[in-house]
Order: structure tokens, then sequence, then C-alpha cells
């Protein structure tokens, strides 16, 4: 099917449901749009097409039968298959993975059929998709701007329509920042609501990776969570069971929500863009008209000064340990200088951390946690904030070597906060700029409350709909 790229993952199970369709037209359809519009934006390194018409002309089972699905080539691996991180090392070494990932379980169950794998930055380490090895991902609404990161292949996909659904992980704001720049839905869930297994956690920055989807529709993301939510035996951490299904909580009654909200710098070093400023006031003014009670004010722990210090701990020194398990896994070490230059600087960085530097960051996480929860205790259901400081930036602009780290720290300063303690958060596209280009706004929620914010999304999603909004490069 050509016609398929306006129909999200939840229409087109009903498609093959119906009989209308069958998963091989959804894959032949998917692998067509990959082969015309990869050329331009980037999006998958790792094609999978012969094997996944195969299993799509053998038939698949369950809710989400013969719906293609792309894996970013960072997490979720898959027996057999390509696996790199971004990494050139992983690449001249032809690197296959050797078992298939709890996610990639539990999607292939739901009857989801895998085309390939998305273009991702080097050990997902920053937040623009740019790496050597591949070349950069390029946003569908305007091909000189970044698609951010580390999802950004996953996002260019979706917002191209080359798939309705993509797989994706967040550390520090990866599923929440390419979705902002691609004007998708992007739900970050709670710490232990997807196992990480058969990984361990402290391979996720002690706890704040985790994964799920970039999705067009709210309904799509709130069916992927029921898909891939659920505990393995031996995880460290495992969220709270959900009253009913995801699925259910969208067209749900938010009811009216005590919701701060904030436009400004995160913190006084930084500055904001008009535009992203702008986003967020006027979701406010909707949420007004929505009944929910808003109030401008942003918690104090969101602001600490010292936060970033202590999150750079904890990413540089696991940096250095996926160094060490990539070298055993290939069997020879592999030097700091096979890094492209910006992770040669933070690997370095991580080297002057000792055990109990790293010890100590943990712990100061964890004091910091519990002030940031203090916040929702005290009576605030959400916070709305940005996603970015900026809108979404050229291509070579967070890349640079010299001055991109910096670049990439000042316009992150929302979405690592909600990482490091653990709380959902989704990005929800309600903003464009004169230019065209995408602004998401970002909503954290408390620990273990993704129905809040999947009933709140779909209640924007009704009252601003952006799922019929196509970028000029569109399949």
């Amino acid at each position: 099917m050509a016609d398929d790229a306006m129909v999200d993952a939840t229409g087109q199970a009903d498609l093959v449901r119906r009989g209308e369709a069958t998963p091989a037209d959804l894959v032949e359809g998917a692998i067509e749009r990959i082969e015309r519009l990869n050329g331009q934006v980037n999006a998958v390194i790792h094609p999978r097409f012969e094997r996944a018409v195969d299993e799509a002309r053998a038939g698949r089972t369950g809710p989400f039968a013969g719906v293609p699905i792309l894996l970013k080539d960072l997490g979720a691996p898959m027996a057999g298959e390509p696996h790199y991180a971004g990494t050139a090392f992983a690449k001249a070494a032809g690197h296959r993975s050797r078992r298939d990932s709890t996610i990639v379980q539990r999607l292939t169950g739901a009857g989801f059929v895998v085309v390939g794998r998305t273009n991702c930055p080097e050990f997902g380490m920053t937040i623009t998709t740019e790496p050597d090895t591949y070349g950069p991902s390029r946003n569908p609404w305007d091909l000189d701007h970044t698609t951010g990161g580390s999802s950004g292949g996953s996002a260019a996909a979706v917002a191209s329509g080359m798939v309705a659904v993509a797989h994706a992980n967040d550390g520090g704001g990866s599923i929440r920042i390419p979705a902002s720049n691609c004007g998708l839905f992007g739900l970050k869930p709670s710490r232990g609501r997807v196992s990480p297994g058969p990984d361990p956690v402290e391979f996720g920055w002690a706890g704040s990776t985790i994964d799920h989807v970039l999705t067009r529709t709210v309904r799509d993301s709130a069916a992927l969570l029921d898909v891939l939510a659920g505990e393995e035996p031996g995880d460290l951490f495992v969220a709270p069971p959900p009253a009913r299904p995801f699925a259910e909580e969208v067209g749900a009654d938010p009811g009216s929500l005590r919701i701060a909200w904030w436009d400004g710098p995160a913190m006084e070093a930084f500055g904001i863009d008009d535009e992203c400023a702008a986003a967020v006031r006027g979701t406010a003014a909707l949420l007004e008209e929505l009944g929910h009670r808003t109030e401008r004010s942003l918690p104090r722990a969101m602001a600490e000064p010292t936060f970033e210090d202590h999150f750079l701990v904890l990413v540089t020194t696991a940096l250095l340990t996926e160094l060490a398990s990539w070298s055993e896994e290939l069997g020879r070490e592999i030097a700091i200088d096979e890094l492209e230059p910006g992770n040669q600087v933070l690997a370095a960085l991580g080297a002057e951390h000792s055990g109990v530097d790293y010890l100590r960051a943990v712990l100061w996480c964890e004091t910091w946690r519990r002030e940031l929860a203090a916040t929702f205790a005290g009576g605030i259901d959400l916070l709305c904030v940005p996603v970015l400081a900026y809108p979404p930036a050229r291509i070579g602009e967070l890349s640079d070597p010299v001055e991109g780290l910096g670049r990439v720290i000042a316009t992150m300063q929302y979405t690592a906060q909600a990482n490091v303690a653990g709380v959902p958060a989704m990005s929800v596209p309600l903003h464009w700029t004169p230019s065209g280009l995408p602004v998401g706004v970002q909503f954290i929620a408390p620990y273990g409350r993704e129905d809040r914010l999947i009933r709140l999304a779909a209640q924007l999603e009704a009252a601003r709909p952006w799922a019929a909004r196509v970028p000029p490069v569109h399949g």
C-alpha cells in the first residue's frame, strides 16, 4: 500500500483485522517509502527488507499483526542483526547482536515486523543525530535542520511517514527532544516501566534511561506502552502496575489539574528563545480554556544550578563503562581516540572521576530526586516547561567539536531532570515557528502517573489536532 503513510499503527492493525490490508501490504508500503525518502532524511541505516517481507508473508499474530516498525541502532538488540550504537568500530567489525532484548521479544510478540534500524549519534551521547559513521539525519520539516537526538533517525522516519511508529529511548531527553524537533508525540515512561532486560540497569546512566517509541498519535503511544510495559525477573526497578490498560486512558477525563508552568530559562546562566517561551505560554492559555488550574512557577529542584555537574559525572562515567563493555564484546581494547571528537572530550572527563566520585553523584541525585518529588506531593499535578530552549538547530551547530557541547547544555535545560528523577514526561507538538519548524511542549508527572499524562495529551490532541499536519518531506 502506498497510501497508509497517514494511518497510525492502531489504524494499520485495524486494516489487517478487517481484511482491508495484509501484513505484506503494510510492510511493502513502508519499504517503498523508505527507499523513496531515505536519501533525503537519512533515517534508516540498516535495512531489513527481505526478511521483513518474508516474515509478513508468513503471517503474524497479535494486536499489531503485520504493522511495520523500525528499531533505533542503540538498545533493543535483535539476534543476528547489526547493532553498532552509532560507532565506527562496531561497524568496522560488522557486529551482530547475540540475543533478542526483552523489547524486541515484546514487539515481535505483538505482531510488529521490524523493517530496519535507525540512525543515532555515537553511544547516544548528544541531542543531535550527526554521527561520523553514517552522517546526519535531516529534519523532514527543513532538511537543513537537525532531527534532535539521540533518537533522531527514528523521529525522521515517523515524521516523514516511512512508518507510523519507531523504537526510541531516553536518557536525558532522547525521546522528547526529537519528538519536539520533528512534530511528534513522545512519551518517556517512568523508571522501571519498561524492562531493560537482559542488560544491567547501570548501562542506562544509573537508571536514567528508559525505552519506548515515537509516534504521531497519542493512542499509538499508549497502546505501545501496554505492549512494552512490565517487569522481567531480576529487574532492579519496577514501576507500579497501572489501574487499567494505558490505551483506555485515551479519551478519559483528566479532570481539572493543577499545573505549574514556566516560560523562562531553567537556570540563570542560560537563555531561552522567544518561540520556545511562546509555546509554553500558549499552552498555558489552552490549559485554562480546558478547565485546568495553572500557575506560573518553577520548582526549585528544576533550577538547581549544580544538577548538570552531577548528571555529567553519571554520563561520562557510563561512557567509559560502555567502552569497556564493547572492548569485551569485540575481543580487543577500544581506545578513546577511536571515538568521535566530542565523545573523546566526554571520555576524558569521565576518566577524571573515581569510583567514589561516581557514587557520590548517584547519592546526590537520590537526594535531589526527593526534592522534586516533594513538588508533586505538595499539590502540583503536572509541570509544563519547554522541551528545549531553542527551536531545531541547523545541522552542524550542536555537533561542532569546539562549541557544540556548550550549545547542547544550554539547549537541553529542561529534560534530564525527569530522567534522573525517574518520573514520566512527554513532549506534545503544540507549536510551530513562523518558518515552519516544530516546537514541543513538555509535561512532567509524578512517578508512575503515565495515565495522567496520556489523559491530558489526548485532551490536547483533540483540542489542537496535529497528526494530519505533515512536513514537506513526507510519504
